[in-house]
């Protein structure tokens, strides 16, 4: 009522006002997908990026037993007021090469993921990344070798267009996990891959450093998968016959589930973190 007294000009410049406050408030989004959320929201979106260890090779329900299923389920069990959604983008046998943009291979379906989770349900968007282990392959997987300067600047590549494209996102970049010295199925990995997959580790603590103009944004996850099952493969990875006897590559339902419990530890660290050093996201509920 008290707008309708008021005389056209001021109520011009107060809707001016408002829409540029408005304005200023939610920015520009050009071309990238917006994530902003509403700051009372207690949702967080989940994509899971990888390879066939993401995707839960070998499994028998993928789609109820893969580690993302499982690290899910858990941070739900452990952040019981805090709604929890995923994508399992893991792909058999990708390196960081099929999901570069310019691949156009992977990166298209994990912006469609991505984007069908934030229309879905609304929240904050996390990027789970665990690639490694067809990149050390000594040949086979595509670009395979990979050296540790190209992996690190894929995963530079992989993770500056993520945050472009997905302005309030968090990137979490995995180790890559520990597979016999003797693995030698369509793709040769061998000894040669296994220690140059142990090369990557640095490389991944070097590109989440190199993010540091862009605080909070870019995280190392889990460090603890390929020494647990280097420890563990007899009971948690699914021997396979290949071209050099049994090896051991993929994690079986014990191991999926020794590799969900990892991740969600590493997830759910970096979640409390995040609510600690920022605070214009949504903090989640324990």
């Amino acid at each position: 009522m008290l707008l309708m007294q008021m005389p056209f000009r001021p109520l011009f410049l107060v809707c001016g006002m408002f829409l540029l406050s408005v304005s200023a408030v939610f920015g520009q989004v050009g071309d990238s997908h917006s994530t902003a959320v509403n700051a009372e929201s207690d949702t967080v979106d989940i994509v899971y990026i990888g390879d066939s260890i993401t995707y839960g090779g070998l499994l028998h329900s993928p789609d109820t037993q893969a580690p993302p299923v499982v690290c899910t389920e858990l941070l739900r069990n452990r952040l019981p007021k805090t709604s929890f959604f995923m994508s399992n983008q893991g792909r058999n046998g990708h390196t960081t090469v099929d999901v570069l943009p310019s691949s156009n291979l992977d990166f298209p379906k994990i912006e469609e993921a991505a984007t069908h989770l934030q229309v879905e349900h609304p929240g904050r968007l996390v990027f789970s990344i665990m690639l490694g282990t067809n990149d050390s392959a000594e040949s086979g997987p595509n670009g395979s070798p990979v050296s540790a300067e190209k992996y690190g600047e894929n995963l530079r590549t992989i993770t500056s267009r993520l945050l472009l494209e997905y302005p309030e996102s968090v990137v979490i970049i995995n180790r890559p996990s520990w597979y016999s010295p003797n693995t030698h199925n369509g793709a040769i990995y061998d000894k040669p891959g296994l220690d140059r997959l142990q090369t990557y580790f640095s490389v991944i603590t070097s590109v989440v450093r190199s993010f540091s103009g862009a605080p909070d944004r870019v995280y190392e996850g889990d460090t603890t998968a390929f020494d647990y099952f280097a420890s563990h493969y007899q009971t948690d990875l699914s021997p396979e016959e290949g071209h050099e006897g049994t090896f051991y590559l993929h994690p079986d339902v014990q191991g999926a589930q020794a590799l969900g419990e990892l991740w969600s530890t590493a997830i759910a660290d970096v979640l409390e973190r995040h609510n600690r050093t920022t605070s214009d996201h949504p903090k989640v509920s324990k």
